[in-house]
């Protein structure tokens, strides 16, 4: 399983885990050398970017699920000029977390 403390790079913390990191991880896990390590992330990432643009839904479960949600062609503004733009129609990828995930993100949560 990976560890969070996983992500903690030359014993500073981070607030985000790189490629460079989860391939760390992978190798560290599967006793793999980081270059095969690498090439089994690329392939992940690959196959979603591949499912999705083929508009399949990819689940995971117990961790979340990837599509793809139609964003409407839009009128916008230029933020510099305050000019009227037309903004196209668009696909864009969406991720939703698994209630695993949410439970286990919420249980390492301080209370407030």
């Amino acid at each position: 399983m990976l560890n969070p403390a996983d992500a903690h790079v030359q014993g500073r913390a981070r607030l985000t885990m790189t490629k460079a990191d989860l391939v760390e991880v992978v190798a560290r896990a599967a006793d793999l050398t980081k270059k095969d390590a690498e090439v089994v992330v690329e392939e992940v990432f690959a196959a979603i970017i591949e499912s999705l643009n083929r508009g399949e839904k990819i689940e995971l479960r117990g961790f979340g699920s990837f599509r793809i949600r139609q964003r409407n062609s839009r009128r916008g503004r230029n933020p510099k000029t305050g000019d009227a733009v037309d903004i196209p129609a668009k696909a864009v990828p969406y991720f939703k977390p698994g209630k695993e995930l949410r439970e286990l993100i919420n249980q390492r949560m301080p209370s407030a």
